[in-house]
């Protein structure tokens, strides 16, 4: 079956059809995903394998690229395949055309185990293979009630705190929050252009930032996330499902006392409920049994507070086509930063 590179506004209407069909579809998927890593300069192609003018399997592949014509290939949850066959048939597609391109490694994460001897586990984290998601089609009582009791109480303490929330535009405050958060935790943190192009070019995403009571006051913590629609969970009234996820958070560890991350979750899950979503995606845990130094360990008792049914993906796999570049690449990484 013929694989061919997606080019113009009427295969992208057949392509977001198709996502939104897949019982995997997610937003990194997505042609709104596709225009907002554009707006981060980098190149997005999507394929589609068909048989009979009918797509049976995409990838949308982020291509990063470096020195010497190099580049690493990313299918951020994907490829989506109608069957473990046409899975099969995307990715031997997708190994042939990166190692015609100088591509060092290609690595996929899709929802489904696609089974292919050519893939490796990844030691990379970038997609989380659990999450939490909370369900928002109830009242707000429930969802506090399905909490655990820490989550319920610290969330209850900053309202005696005073702690309040409001949707904001300013990426400044956020960025700043950020670079304390990164030293602080010892985690990479993006440009601040990054996070504002999060917030305008990819639909639906959104910023609160948390104060100590007045407004006029620095902020004290931030939380970005965005809404995506039509995402195949339990809908209401029928009407397409919507889910909230979780992406960016950030404090001032000043005051850490007041608790203000529980309020801003407390607020983004009810800004998404209003919005219509069924669901709020905590974005990232720890799997169960993974050992103590996994990547995602330290944010995991946080999250868990907020209850949630837990959900797990297949690992993140990989196929490294360029074994001494990108061994040359890391070091030269580490050595530069």
């Amino acid at each position: 079956m013929p694989v061919r590179l997606l080019t113009n506004p009427e295969d992208f209407q057949k392509y977001t059809q198709w996502v939104s069909a897949q019982a995997g579809k997610t937003l990194w998927q997505s042609d709104e995903w596709k225009r907002y890593q554009e707006s981060l300069g980098r190149e997005v192609r999507v394929y589609v394998l068909e048989e009979n003018q009918t797509i049976t399997a995409s990838a949308l592949v982020v291509i990063d690229r470096t020195a010497l014509g190099l580049s690493t290939w990313n299918v951020p949850r994907g490829p989506l395949c109608a069957n473990e066959k046409s899975g099969k048939e995307m990715i031997d597609f997708l190994l042939s055309e990166a190692e015609n391109q100088k591509c060092m490694v290609l690595h996929v994460s899709p929802t489904e185990a696609i089974h292919h001897g050519k893939l490796s586990r990844s030691k990379r984290h970038e997609q989380p293979e659990a999450t939490l998601i909370v369900n928002l089609a109830q009242t707000d009582e429930k969802i506090l009630e399905q909490m655990k009791q820490k989550g319920r109480y610290n969330i209850r303490l900053t309202e005696k705190n005073g702690v309040t929330v409001e949707q904001s535009k300013d990426v400044d405050a956020f960025y700043e929050l950020m670079k304390g958060t990164g030293e602080r935790d010892a985690f990479g943190v993006h440009s601040q252009t990054h996070y504002a192009r999060f917030l305008s070019d990819l639909p639906g995403s959104f910023l609160l930032l948390a104060y100590e009571g007045d407004t006029s006051k620095k902020p004290i913590a931030g939380l970005i996330g965005v809404i995506w629609g039509n995402i195949g969970l339990p809908t209401v009234d029928g009407s397409p499902a919507k889910v909230g996820i979780y992406y960016y958070g950030a404090s001032s560890y000043a005051s850490r006392s007041l608790m203000a991350p529980y309020a801003l979750q407390w607020a983004a899950m009810k800004l998404c409920k209003t919005a219509g979503c069924t669901h709020y995606d905590l974005l990232g845990i720890a799997p169960p049994d993974s050992p103590e130094n996994h990547a995602w360990q330290g944010i995991t008792g946080f999250k868990e507070k907020f209850g949630g049914a837990l959900f797990t993906y297949p690992a993140e796999q990989e196929v490294v086509l360029k074994p001494i570049a990108k061994t040359a690449l890391s070091v030269k990484r580490k050595i530069l930063g």
